[in-house]
């Protein structure tokens, strides 16, 4: 018999999943601080792979505790947890996650717009996010000459990541596996108590 307190086993393949996803961002993040790049501010975007993913499989609650559990970790992992930099991934990071739940829940559905066009739209509010913290705590006007190679760079590896995705989920029989499973069929409703 299941108490009030103990939760249910659907409650606890959840929990399961997003640690399995949040260790998936700490794994990319360490991927991508190691790959050289040609300017400080141009990332890959990889670690957001997880949270593309989690659309499909996490309640709306969960998804965005991953998005913060994302930030903790790759500001963790390169050192910019208690610097002014945070500032730039917070920012980029909620920036893009409302713009691809929002896409994802309003247009996905119902076959008007791709993953690579979430991704693509993910990428590119991530980055005009963080213009816009340049541009009022650090650069102020001098921002205009990063903005073109910094949108350039998200437009790249948007439609990148959008298609690696894209592969990945019509490709992946564990993909297949957990969105086909009863347990996380309905969760695009919302939370279950």
């Amino acid at each position: 018999m299941q108490t009030k307190n103990t939760p249910s086993s659907e409650e606890y393949d959840r929990k399961k999943l997003l640690s399995f996803l949040t260790a998936l961002c700490l794994f990319f993040s360490a991927i991508e601080l190691a790959l050289p790049k040609p300017f400080p501010f141009i990332r890959l975007g990889l670690a957001n792979t997880p949270i593309i993913l989690s659309l499909f499989i996490l309640p709306p609650s969960q998804f965005f505790i991953l998005v913060l559990l994302k930030i903790f970790v790759q500001n963790l992992i390169s050192g910019t947890l208690f610097s002014y930099t945070i500032l730039f991934s917070v920012a980029g990071s909620l920036a893009s996650s409302l713009i691809m739940f929002s896409l994802f829940k309003l247009l996905y559905r119902r076959n008007l717009i791709s993953l690579t066009g979430i991704s693509l739209a993910g990428a590119l509010f991530n980055s005009l996010a963080q213009l816009l913290v340049s541009y009022f705590f650090i650069f102020n006007e001098n921002t205009k000459f990063i903005a073109p190679f910094l949108l350039a760079s998200s437009f790249i590896t948007g439609i990148l990541l959008g298609l690696a995705i894209t592969c990945f989920t019509n490709n992946s029989e564990w993909f297949s596996k957990i969105t086909s499973n009863s347990n996380y069929r309905n969760l695009f409703s919302g939370d279950k108590k």
